[in-house]
């Protein structure tokens, strides 16, 4: 019984210690990926911030093209009817 005990007090060390090995590996991995200013992280942020500054300009144009695209939307509904009403008059007129 004595020696079950200390088996398994054995094995909750030694998951303890595994356990405390990952933790560090992994806090290891993440200081240097984000941890310093030139850090992979870092690096990423400071692109990701010029593709915005260098993009800003672009939203008031892209509001105006969707703009116009719904009206060319709406027009070609109105043309798809057309057609529709078109066909079914073709179709009448072949059966008739």
């Amino acid at each position: 019984m004595l020696m079950l005990t200390c088996l398994a007090a054995l094995l909750v060390l030694a998951f303890f210690v595994v356990l405390a090995f990952a933790l560090h590996r992994i806090g290891a991995v993440l200081r240097s990926i984000g941890g310093t200013p030139t850090s992979y992280l870092a690096k990423l942020r400071v692109g990701l911030r010029a593709i915005e500054k260098e993009t800003s300009h672009l939203e008031p144009q892209v509001l105006k093209v969707n703009a116009g695209l719904a009206q060319i939307g709406a027009g070609l509904a109105s043309v798809d009817r057309h057609l529709v009403g078109t066909i079914g008059a073709v179709v009448a007129q072949q059966e008739g």
